[in-house]
């Protein structure tokens, strides 16, 4: 039982549509999932004393909040798995930006786990668990660029061009529950469908909703839109544009205002969690 190490790449939304309210308060999305070759980093290292043990801890993430923790505990208990782990984390994504950071960690530790326990669970399965922490981990999971209806969770893979992206990263924090519940937002959208997305269709509503209340994601779709269409991913804060090269990308991003944070990374239709799954399976 060797240690390993597993990629928990960010996802963008290349758009956002609410298209009504669930009984249960849950809204109902439209949204084409994609993914980046940039992410956070987890090692896993099994222990035979089933315990669940975390090197080190997010700042102000209660254990009881921590999505790394509770999905390890929730395959473990599913699985009645008699092992345990020691989990390091490499946080590169941002807190409340909208890059799915928490979600694509808990989903990796479940692809992983499922693998170094030897549990045998197929990707659907892990994705009902997966689903039980967050309505975006289950498109983490699958590993493959979709588009998304529900609540996040009825998936549909797409094939999309891989551009470069530019992501800049306003030095705010966004909290979901803060926008969702925000009564401007919009929650009546028109569906629209692939066809309509792939002709150009499509926006996030979240967006004007952040913008108002955090300047810092307003001067940034500023900014970037000077260089290209500029959206906002997720409920923010992070915003994209895409170009069809690298070098377009990085001749943006060093041109940005002094002190301005932000990556450029390739989209990916294909996780590199699930590359690194399949390498180990072939091993």
């Amino acid at each position: 039982m060797n240690q390993t190490s597993w990629p928990a790449p960010a996802k963008l939304n290349l758009f956002l549509h609410i298209t009504g309210r669930r009984t249960d308060g849950y809204h109902l999305l439209q949204s084409v999932f994609q993914f980046l070759d940039y992410g956070d980093t987890l090692h896993f290292d099994p222990r035979e004393d089933g315990q669940i043990l975390r090197a080190d801890k997010l700042p102000g993430v209660a254990p009881a909040q921590d999505l790394i923790y509770r999905a390890a505990a929730l395959l473990q208990a599913t699985s009645n798995c008699p092992l345990g782990v020691d989990i390091r984390l490499e946080k590169r994504l941002p807190m409340g930006g909208g890059l799915g950071g928490g979600s694509s960690d808990a989903a990796t530790t479940l692809v992983a786990l499922n693998q170094l326990w030897q549990l045998g669970y197929s990707h659907q399965q892990l994705a009902e668990l997966g689903l039980q922490l967050g309505a975006d981990v289950p498109v983490f999971v699958h590993g493959q660029a979709a588009w998304a209806e529900g609540v996040g969770e009825q998936l549909t893979p797409i094939s999309l061009p891989e551009p470069w992206y530019l992501v800049l990263i306003p030095p705010v924090q966004v909290a979901t529950a803060e926008i969702f519940t925000a009564p401007e937002l919009t929650r009546d959208c028109q569906p629209i469908t692939i066809r309509d997305f792939l002709s150009g269709l499509g926006g996030n509503v979240c967006q004007p909703v952040v913008a108002k209340r955090y300047p810092a994601v307003a001067e940034a779709l500023a900014w970037l839109g000077q260089h290209g269409k500029a959206m906002m991913t997720g409920t923010g804060a992070c915003v994209f544009a895409r170009f069809a090269q690298a070098a377009q990308a990085k001749a943006v991003f060093a041109a940005r205002p002094t002190g301005w944070q932000g990556i450029v990374a390739k989209g990916r239709n294909r996780s590199p969690l699930l590359e690194r799954e399949q390498q180990r399976q072939n091993r």
